[in-house]
């Protein structure tokens, strides 16, 4: 956790004393962490008679909470996270020069103004900063929605009678199918006008097949989701900054399927006018030292149960067998999700009267006895009579969708789990939608491209009809051809955004049509916001000891984690693929575990570990006599001993598996050691010959083409002309901004922010202190969410800066 300086702060609290909504949302969160004032007058928010945007009480503020921040950890992590607040500084050109533009008259200017003299060469406007996003993600809830009257008035009870001095927290507990989450979102969405920030919804997946999600996950979905493209890696400060973004909010927070009290306060937002829900089958009564109201819901009356039924299937089916409907809603127990599909499974059969489905229902219930968890088997009597009636390829696909360990289907994954072409899967999955046997959760989408998931009543049911009626080798091949679909995908993703690099083998066991992808930005995007489905697809392959397929998936995940730097995700899955890679028996897979991992393990700082993987991928590669895996353990290890600061044993590796590659031809692994020995030179003192090994290294990764790695060069270049012993810093700056453009391009927020802290660097190189300090900040401003160790080295940098003319 980086704290912030009082400069960091003072800037922070000037640039929300000029918006009145982020003025009152971060002294909202200083208040509430800052010690309780004795009385008005000591109150250090609310000086007698000062302006709020006042430059000497601004900094006076930003003194006494950074002062109070050492004794204060509470304090500390809201001042930490408090960066992200402000957007980022614009990156100017490098040459740029601060001037004061007037614009006169009545004059109204919206958008990008460029007010200038001669203009020469181009022009790079940044995107103007818009409105916050006000996140709307409440699920709908159906037009049948029937009673709860009472329910709904005790929450309005709860919610009357709280007092704010934190978060109104409210746990709904019931059994499943009783209709939690129907309540609960008709409620939140009854309340919209009373939090207009957002609304916001997570299922936490607490009787998922793949267990209950993990924080980071819903964390990382909640920042994205107020415009925040840089999450930090890590869960604590993940949670900080939830806090710091949602302080001085109102905001409507529903956590679903929720199974501890653990698992809810991690997700509890800093805003004290915020409402957050959690909704579970357990009673969460550990929510109680968390100030919790609680709300036990139980089951529908009789007669709120039939007229449901009634408005599902026809209130003249109901009218004409009275006596047959209270008989049926019976036999559902009272829960509302037995009676969706009991009546679901009437409607698509006109001519069937309510009693014959009332005695069907009675038969399979007696048969399901066996089955029932916790007396649900009301619900299971209902999805028995509901299945039985199904088409056999709809049945097939309900039995075989519950395989694979994902929350949410597609077409493409259920195309994959059930072997036929999309658009049949779509129509399946509609089919299925329309039994009651799968939620849709974009009803509205004009795209068409739905969404699906099952209620876990649902899916544990379809996953017993499948281990009752498919063999184990069917039930295999379904889930595999999903992981496989994955891998496929991946791979095809992997290959957009890096080209030059060597595709290892793919075993895949039936024909895969992956996803196609307009370009590599829409490739990087798929891979960014399908990190936990391709995360559990890792799981599930390891899980079932599907060790090739483990490894590659692995493999082809490269760019999310080289672009994205997801260092969490990096570790743990290499670990889970060299183990896989060992146990298949494989040696490229080995090799490239290894390397690839100890690259996310020094990228991570855990430097000695990835030596030990390095080592080992030497030794095997020696033994192997296979030269280039050899080179590449040797420049992995460099590159390791390089972070480590033992340059001279860094050179000399580099050196060695540049001459190998050179030996065997191996181009692009010969410019990326080129480029290695440049950046060993540079950090020597010796520019000129860092310069003549870079500009070989950029022109030959150009050729390949490479420009992921080109322009990593051409950063380097432009600090090799900055140095002393050259000092050419218009050069300097003009390549730094060009590298600087093109990892925009590439999407590498890391190397952005490398970018940034070398225009810095070049700026202080040349006594610009102010200019130096706008740099660094940039450059904080995106390792602040990569990388800990790199936001601890901006924050000394800019510690050591002289000041600016001026400021005290």
């Amino acid at each position: 956790m980086v704290p912030m300086t009082v400069e960091e702060l003072t800037a922070v609290l000037a640039w929300a004393a000029r918006r009145p909504a982020e003025w009152r949302a971060v002294t909202a969160g200083l208040r509430a962490a800052l010690p309780a004032p004795e009385n008005a007058a000591t109150d250090p928010l609310a000086p007698a008679g000062t302006a709020p945007d006042d430059p000497v009480f601004l900094r006076e503020l930003a003194a006494l909470a950074t002062a109070r921040a050492r004794e204060a950890p509470a304090l500390a992590e809201f001042l930490a996270a408090l960066r992200h607040r402000m957007p980022g500084p614009a990156e100017e050109a490098p040459d740029a020069r601060h001037r004061t533009n007037v614009i006169q008259g009545s004059s109204a200017v919206t958008g990008h103004v460029i007010q200038a003299g001669t203009i020469h060469g181009g022009i790079h406007l940044q995107p103007v900063a818009g409105p916050r996003p006000v996140p709307r993600q409440l699920l709908g809830t159906p037009p049948h929605f029937t009673d709860r009257t009472a329910d709904l008035a005790a929450l309005d009870a709860l919610r009357a009678g709280h007092l704010p001095a934190g978060p109104l927290l409210i746990a709904v507990t019931g059994p499943a199918g009783v209709g939690k989450t129907t309540l609960v979102s008709r409620w939140l969405r009854g309340l919209s006008e009373h939090y207009p920030d957002g609304q916001l919804y997570a299922d936490l997946g607490g009787h998922a097949p793949g267990g209950p999600v993990r924080p980071g996950e819903v964390l990382g979905q909640f920042i994205r989701a107020f415009g925040v493209a840089q999450v930090p890696a890590e869960t604590a400060e993940q949670a900080a900054l939830w806090r710091t973004l949602t302080a001085g909010l109102r905001i409507a927070v529903m956590l679903d399927n929720a199974v501890s009290a653990a698992q809810v306060r991690t997700l509890l937002p800093g805003a004290a006018d915020s409402l957050v829900v959690a909704a579970g089958r357990s009673r969460l009564t550990g929510l109680g030292v968390d100030g919790a109201a609680f709300h036990q819901l139980g089951t529908l009356d009789a007669s709120a149960a039939v007229e449901l039924f009634g408005r599902r299937v026809g209130g003249g089916r109901v009218a004409r067998e009275p006596v047959a409907a209270r008989e049926l809603v019976a036999l559902c127990a009272g829960l509302p999700l037995a009676v969706c599909v009991a009546a679901a499974r009437m409607a698509a059969r006109p001519r069937q009267t309510v009693a014959a489905l009332a005695g069907a229902m009675t038969q399979e219930t007696g048969r399901l006895e066996a089955l029932h968890l916790g007396g649900e088997h009301a619900v299971r009597s209902a999805l028995e009579e509901s299945y039985r009636c199904l088409p056999p390829a709809t049945a097939r696909a309900y039995r075989l969708l519950a395989l694979p360990p994902l929350t949410v289907l597609t077409g493409p994954v259920a195309a994959a789990a059930c072997a036929v072409p999309p658009p049949e899967a779509e129509r399946l999955l509609d089919e299925l939608a329309e039994a009651h046997l799968l939620e849709d959760l974009d009803p509205d989408d004009p795209t068409g491209a739905g969404r699906f998931r099952f209620h876990d009543l649902v899916r544990l049911h379809a996953a017993q009809c499948a281990e009752r009626e498919e063999t184990a080798a069917v039930r295999e091949r379904a889930a595999r051809r999903v992981v496989e679909w994955y891998l496929a995908t991946a791979t095809a993703a992997r290959a957009l955004l890096s080209p030059a690099h060597r595709v290892l083998r793919r075993d895949y066991e039936e024909p895969v049509t992956p996803l196609a992808f307009a370009d590599a930005d829409a490739a990087l995007r798929w891979l960014d916001t399908g990190r936990g489905p391709l995360m559990a697809a890792v799981r599930t392959a390891a899980g079932h000891a599907w060790h090739a397929l483990t490894w590659q998936l692995v493999d082809s995940l490269q760019p999310l984690f080289l672009r994205l730097r997801p260092y969490d995700l990096w570790i743990e899955a290499h670990r889970t693929g060299l183990d896989a890679a060992r146990r298949s028996g494989q040696p490229e897979g080995v090799s490239r575990m290894l390397t690839t991992g100890g690259s996310g393990l020094y990228n991570a700082g855990q430097l000695d570990e990835s030596i030990t993987w390095f080592d080992e991928a030497l030794t095997d590669a020696r033994g192997a006599a296979d030269r280039r895996a050899e080179a590449q353990a040797l420049h992995g290890l460099g590159q390791a001993h390089r972070l480590a600061g033992r340059l001279p044993q860094a050179e000399s590796l580099f050196a060695e598996a540049l001459r190998l590659r050179e030996a065997i031809g191996h181009d692009r692994g010969a410019a990326l050691s080129r480029l290695c020995l440049g950046d060993v030179a540079l950090a020597t003192g010796r520019p000129l010959q860092a310069r003549s090994l870079l500009a070989r290294a950029r022109a030959d990764l150009l050729a390949v083409p490479d420009p992921y790695d080109a322009a990593r060069a051409l950063a380097y270049l432009g600090r090799a002309h900055a140095h002393e012993g050259i000092g050419d810093h218009p050069t300097a700056e003009r390549l730094l901004g060009e590298a600087l453009e093109e990892f925009r391009g590439t999407g590498s927020l890391h190397w952005q922010a490398r970018v940034l802290e070398m225009l810095g660097q070049t700026a202080e190189d040349r006594g610009d202190a102010a200019a130096a300090r706008d740099r660094y900040d940039a450059s904080l401003s995106r390792y602040a969410s990569l990388s800990p160790s790199d936001a601890r080295r901006l924050k000394e940098r800019i510690r050591n800066l002289a000041s600016p003319a001026g400021e005290p």
